[in-house]
């Protein structure tokens, strides 16, 4: 835990949220955003200027219009770097703080959505990882697989020397799941729990593909 990292006394009582479908952010995962939308550079703007928080949240599968409903538990994270370009957008990173459930939604403040969180659920992810078994071996039994069938390149041996907190955060955050399975993994209670749906998710994936022939699409 960052010296930076506000603790759980501290955490804000509003927070104003981007919703992004696929985009999963996880405690202590780090997510590097694009930031182009006029409301949205208002909301990191205003962020800077104050906390510097953000919940970032995925739109429900069957939403629709300017302010579609959004899933009711997502991830705060806090801005550790950012930088403006020329063309007037916002590149920055997000460090996961903790997750929250939404209790309310607030009036639009410049244009981006605000909620009043509810941190307790997850109060946990404040605290330090503890150190979790987690099934690694049945993990990269299906992740190679997997990989080859997704195309993604990785060092094997960076991945098994990568301690089991970051492994499956970093696994969960960058796989083309959909969705819901996204959301699955974000309300996981815990890491545990995460690494055995990251695993099903993985090796329903490798048996799709093998049922299809090996001829499934790339997502």
């Amino acid at each position: 835990m960052s010296q930076f990292d506000p603790r759980f006394e501290d955490l804000p009582a509003t927070i104003p949220i981007f919703p992004l479908a696929g985009v999963l952010l996880l405690p202590r995962g780090i997510l590097p955003l694009n930031v182009f939308e006029p409301r949205y550079l208002n909301m990191i703007q205003d962020a800077l200027a104050s906390d510097r928080m953000i919940g970032m949240i995925q739109p429900c599968p069957t939403a629709a219009g300017c302010e579609p409903a959004v899933y009711k538990t997502g991830c705060a994270g806090r801005i550790t770097c950012f930088e403006e370009t020329e063309d007037g957008r916002f590149l920055i990173s997000l460090k996961g703080i903790g997750r929250f459930k939404i209790v309310e939604e607030l009036p639009t403040e410049h244009g981006y959505r605000r909620v009043t969180p509810d941190w307790a659920t997850f109060k946990n992810d404040i605290d330090p990882p503890e150190d979790e078994t987690i099934p690694r071996e049945a993990l990269f039994k299906c992740l190679q697989p997997y990989f080859a069938n997704q195309g993604i390149e990785a060092s094997w041996l960076a991945l098994r020397e990568t301690p089991n907190e970051r492994l499956i955060n970093s696994l969960s955050m960058i796989c083309p799941f959909t969705a819901s399975e996204k959301q699955a993994l974000l309300e996981a209670p815990s890491l545990a729990d995460r690494a055995k749906v990251l695993t099903a998710l993985i090796e329903m994936a490798v048996l799709d593909t093998c049922c299809d022939g090996g001829d499934k699409p790339k997502q």
